[in-house]
């Protein structure tokens, strides 16, 4: 079985036509984010899902925000899914589930994942602005989608309640954060990987 790591470190880049992106994700970090992707509020968001993750992320994106935000939005996400599944490797060890009740103001938002090689999301926010900041709310959704498939995990994300679009938003990427954190936990009980498959 592969030893129970602290160096848990994912490198992604993605160069396109209408994005340059380099990311490096330090699973088992102290929450410390140096972040630039041209958008301030979805620059706040991924610093508080590094935060609140405990995890450490150094992020530079160049995205055709002349277009809009959309571009930018889903191919961090991509990477940041990637990042994910390459620092967690074989996942050997790790509890593979988390979830999270999360409340941000008026906000509730639950979030729970499953680390299980299959992608999907399950998205459930009502989000009654066009924009936040310079973000398009409606990019949010595609966001936490290409996270869902670049890590190849389950991610549910349901609003129980809230009204506020800025504290509903804020509350998905911190429920994240923290059910993420959970999944990533190592079980000494846990021999080879959590499925009766043998793998994820």
């Amino acid at each position: 079985m592969e030893e129970r790591r602290t160096d848990r470190t994912g490198t992604e880049e993605r160069n396109t036509r209408e994005t340059r992106i380099r990311l490096v994700l330090n699973m088992d970090g102290k929450g410390e984010a140096k972040v630039r992707t041209g958008i301030g509020f979805f620059d706040h968001m991924l610093q508080g899902f590094a935060r609140h993750g405990l995890f450490n992320m150094d992020l530079d994106v160049e995205g055709d925000l002349e277009v809009d935000t959309h571009h930018t939005a889903e191919d961090t996400g991509i990477v940041l899914g990637r990042a994910i599944k390459g620092a967690l490797r074989d996942k050997a060890g790790i509890v593979r589930y988390g979830s999270a009740i999360l409340p941000m103001d008026d906000a509730l938002i639950l979030c729970s994942v499953d680390l299980c090689g299959r992608p999907y999301l399950g998205y459930d926010l009502r989000l009654d602005r066009e924009k936040v900041g310079e973000l398009e709310t409606e990019t949010v959704r595609e966001f936490f989608y290409a996270v869902s498939y670049g890590a190849e995990m389950n991610l549910h994300l349901k609003q129980l309640d809230g009204f506020n679009s800025h504290h509903i938003i804020e509350g998905a990427f911190k429920a994240f954060a923290k059910a993420l954190s959970q999944a990533i936990q190592y079980d000494r009980r846990i021999e080879g990987v959590l499925s009766t498959k043998g793998t994820l």
